[in-house]
């Protein structure tokens, strides 16, 4: 891989890649990372634009009884597979055990519904942790209009201080293990891992995300990420 295609640090860049989540949404009869982007299943799309921003070691949570559909779809790519858990934070937490980088690795969380991340957004949220960054997130504008519903009354609400959040969110390896364990002690639910290292204390830091990278939970969210790739096609 290009030197300019790897993080700025010769320190290890690691990643848990979410798998684990049905295909309901979809329509899908299969698990939602196994269904068909173009011909190439979305956690191959996820897995190959983190290989190609320059991630080491991958370790990917899937669901139970899918094992041998999963390693076909990652056939030729070197990742390691653990069982999801109910939620979303448990398999994180699992997949952030099976990872063999030393503490101070640099670790990204990314879904692999966001099969179209730009290796731009997964270098500068690996780069500022690198930086000294407690916790990175990539953010875009939100750019529809947004109301607060309260009982049967709406109110707009200011949208230009708000910002929607996409992964793969970064921190240390030691940092988020130690983050996940806490709030699994504590029964605390969250959204995101920067909410889990929020919980703690940490200072989140944003980085700028990209459109492209959505997240695929629709159907008419393969028919754009199908444009977005025929436009990124030569």
């Amino acid at each position: 891989m290009p030197p300019d295609q790897q993080p700025n640090s010769p320190e290890p860049v690691v990643a848990v890649v979410v798998a684990a989540g049905s295909g309901s949404r979809l329509g899908a009869a299969l698990p939602k990372a196994l269904v068909e982007l173009e011909g190439v299943a979305l956690i191959r799309r996820s897995v190959e634009a983190l290989r190609e921003a320059g991630v080491a070691d991958i370790v990917v949570t899937i669901p139970v009884g899918f094992l041998p559909l999963f390693e076909a779809a990652l056939q030729g790519l070197s990742v390691t597979f653990v069982p999801g858990g109910a939620t979303r934070q448990d398999s994180v937490r699992a997949g952030l055990a099976a990872l063999t980088a030393p503490d101070d690795a640099v670790v990204l969380v990314h879904d692999a519904a966001r099969a179209l991340v730009p290796a731009a957004v997964v270098r500068a949220v690996a780069d500022a942790v690198l930086a000294g960054a407690d916790a990175v997130i990539p953010v875009v504008p939100v750019i529809d209009s947004i109301r607060r519903v309260e009982g049967e009354d709406s109110h707009i609400v200011d949208r230009s201080p708000l910002r929607a959040v996409q992964t793969p969110q970064g921190a240390r390896l030691a940092t988020l293990r130690t983050a996940h364990d806490r709030i699994a002690e504590e029964g605390v639910q969250v959204t995101d891992d920067a909410a889990v290292c929020e919980h703690l204390g940490m200072h989140v830091v944003l980085v700028n995300g990209h459109r492209d990278s959505l997240k695929i939970t629709e159907p008419v969210d393969l028919i754009l990420a199908s444009a977005l790739l025929r436009e990124r096609t030569p």
